[in-house]
């Protein structure tokens, strides 16, 4: 199928935002979705998009990711990246759409929900890392803590050990999580010397923001229809525990997609994903009962 793409850049305040609108050349009777991530920008759901051209498309990138770019005075929070969906939608003239939200995206795609219920029509949220729900939320946030200040101290190759070594275990973390040996960056294919930048978009922006603690009562309210979902793999990893915690929170049973927490790209190292079965099965949830 052939689909039009046209690209536009949008000023918002303390930064200039890039999204991308992607209509099918035959016209679509669905409604639009937007597919989104934070920090990961729109070409990290290039293979997912490939598979959804029955519908017009946004993707976008955050802020202070790829195309976009942060200006003097730019401010990367939660409430923050919520206001720039907002903008995005507005400025699309595509409202209310429907929204697929990753890890990041799917956490600030809910304040959005509550703030601009006349935006979405149905929030798929996949695995956010809403980690104030979990029974370990003190140990967990601690260690997003020592990942930032890592950053800041060694630069990216330990941090994203860290990080890298946060997410992949299974949890509840144990007390004494804090006190592991540093992974080594080489065992993950990281650099081990410092290059002296700062700007990485999760290190540097994402994993300092202040942790967001979703209200279900707001959540319910707004009228959107939130699904909260899961990979079928990754069981205990912090994001997934996420996504089940945000079901337990709404009192819904979490919606099951293929693969892992990025189900929705293969690569080199996760070439078990299938974005095409993942496309179907967002298509389906999408369809599903109001």
């Amino acid at each position: 199928m052939s689909v039009d793409v046209s690209t536009r850049t949008l000023e918002v305040p303390g930064a200039v935002l890039t999204y991308d609108v992607r209509t099918p050349a035959s016209g679509s009777a669905r409604p639009p979705l937007f597919v989104l991530g934070s920090p990961m920008g729109a070409s990290g759901f290039a293979q997912l998009v490939s598979h959804l051209e029955d519908r017009v498309v946004l993707t976008y990138d955050p802020r202070m990711a790829e195309r976009s770019r942060l200006t003097e005075g730019g401010e990367v929070s939660i409430a923050r990246h919520a206001e720039d969906l907002h903008a995005v939608v507005a400025d699309s003239g595509l409202g209310p759409v429907d929204v697929f939200g990753s890890s990041g995206g799917a956490m600030v795609a809910l304040p959005w929900a509550v703030d601009h219920p006349e935006d979405l029509r149905t929030l798929v949220a996949h695995e956010p890392p809403l980690t104030l729900l979990l029974e370990d939320a003190e140990i967990a946030q601690q260690a997003m803590d020592d990942i930032a200040e890592t950053y800041r101290r060694e630069g990216f190759g330990p941090a994203m050990a860290k990080f890298i070594q946060l997410i992949m275990t299974p949890g509840p973390l144990p007390e004494d999580y804090r006190e592991r040996p540093a992974p080594d960056p080489a065992q993950f294919g990281l650099p081990t010397a410092d290059d002296g930048s700062r700007d990485d978009p999760l290190l540097a922006h994402n994993v300092p923001m202040t942790p967001y603690r979703p209200d279900a009562s707001r959540l319910l309210a707004s009228g959107v229809r939130i699904v909260p979902a899961i990979g079928e793999q990754g069981e205990g990893t912090l994001a997934r525990r996420g996504g089940e915690a945000l079901a337990d929170l709404l009192g819904v049973e979490p919606v099951v997609f293929p693969g892992d927490h990025g189900g929705f790209a293969a690569s080199d190292w996760t070439p078990h994903n299938d974005p095409a079965t993942f496309a179907a099965r967002l298509r389906e949830v999408l369809d599903g009962p109001a």
